[in-house]
């Protein structure tokens, strides 16, 4: 399936029903008085968040949404049948903005939470509401009133734990694929990611957690260059990012320019990105030249040494969970942690 985190969509709440213009018309009852019954309320339009659903894809085929009208009422003081109300479900993390303005009207960040995007208009009075000891014989009710149109515009930002962060190649998608159960596209070009993907961390001694794979950042990510904006957003919902390094292309001359320059991308687009807690952590040590490269970025960062990892080997991926852990307030981890899906 397509991976979707943007859709353009029209809703119309249901318009209440009419009231009713009646008279009792019963035998041995020579001057029934007025009975029109009110008309019902619309239906609502409803967004409702759903673990179901995981992206947006369904709104590239069904773009247009209206609840029921309400029923007309009827005579006997009959009030009409309500509208049903009309549900749409969407994925945890969906923003949901009025297309026209931009506005922010709800942001579903929990499973489970509900939100009326457009209520439905209320049912009319019938005749028999505006009897008065002066007009006792009312001949008009009320129209119902119309329900409310709008155009959304649904924004999905991906809910994780964890964000991977990183140039394109860093070898974020083949450390999702060895920590998880996830099987992201693997190649050796850039943006081989063309989506984020998802994967649950699962371990004996502590709460699973989710990864999500964002894809690689360039310079001008923070206007849009590259994937830029498409995947930012994606990164502002995570508790802590692992910062993911080419270890072989370390430049010796400036062995912490890759990390400055990620972590400037993520505070010109949102300063509470750059202020988020990160484990760095250098990746592809079984490679030639990954050995020298990491001591001197190790040099050059001083206090805060980075993880030395091989995503393709294992090497040293218990370490890195461990420190995720760690960061998301769990229990200290034992020796011989191991992820359930892939051991090494």
């Amino acid at each position: 399936m397509k991976f979707i985190d943007e859709a353009t969509i029209s809703v119309q709440s249901g318009n209440g029903g009419p009231g009713c213009v009646s008279f009792r018309r019963e035998r041995f009852v020579p001057r029934g008085g007025p009975d029109g019954g009110d008309g019902g309320k619309g239906g609502d339009v409803v967004l409702k968040t759903t673990d179901r659903k995981r992206t947006l894809y369904d709104f590239r085929f069904k773009r247009q949404f209206a609840a029921e009208n309400g029923r007309p009422g009827k005579g006997q003081q009959k009030t009409g049948r309500n509208g049903k109300d009309l549900i749409i479900e969407v994925p945890a993390g969906t923003v949901v903005r009025d297309a026209e303005t931009g506005a922010v009207l709800k942001d579903l960040a929990e499973s489970d939470a509900a939100y009326v995007v457009a209520e439905g208009g209320r049912g009319g009075q019938g005749n028999r509401r505006f009897t008065t000891s002066t007009h006792r014989t009312p001949r008009f009710a009320q129209p119902g009133e119309s329900g409310q149109a709008l155009t959304l515009h649904l924004e999905l930002k991906l809910i994780a734990d964890v964000g991977l962060v990183g140039l394109p190649n860093a070898g974020k998608s083949t450390l999702i694929r060895a920590i998880t159960a996830a099987t992201p596209k693997i190649a050796d070009y850039p943006f081989t990611t063309l989506s984020p993907n998802l994967g649950v961390v699962q371990t004996p001694w502590a709460e699973p957690f989710v990864v999500a794979d964002i894809p690689g950042l360039i310079e001008g990510a923070h206007e849009g260059a590259g994937l830029g904006l498409q995947f930012l957003r994606h990164i502002e919902r995570t508790r802590i990012l692992v910062h993911l390094i080419d270890a072989p292309e370390i430049d010796p001359d400036d062995p912490l320019s890759v990390l400055r320059s990620v972590n400037r991308e993520l505070a010109l687009y949102k300063e509470s990105l750059a202020l988020k807690p990160q484990v760095v952590a250098l990746n592809k040590m079984d490679l030639s030249g990954a050995e020298e490269a990491a001591e001197l970025f190790q040099e050059a960062a001083g206090e805060t040494p980075a993880l030395t990892v091989s995503a393709a080997t294992g090497q040293g991926l218990d370490e890195l969970i461990s420190r995720i852990v760690k960061l998301l307030g769990a229990e200290t981890a034992p020796d011989g942690i191991r992820a359930v899906a892939g051991e090494k």
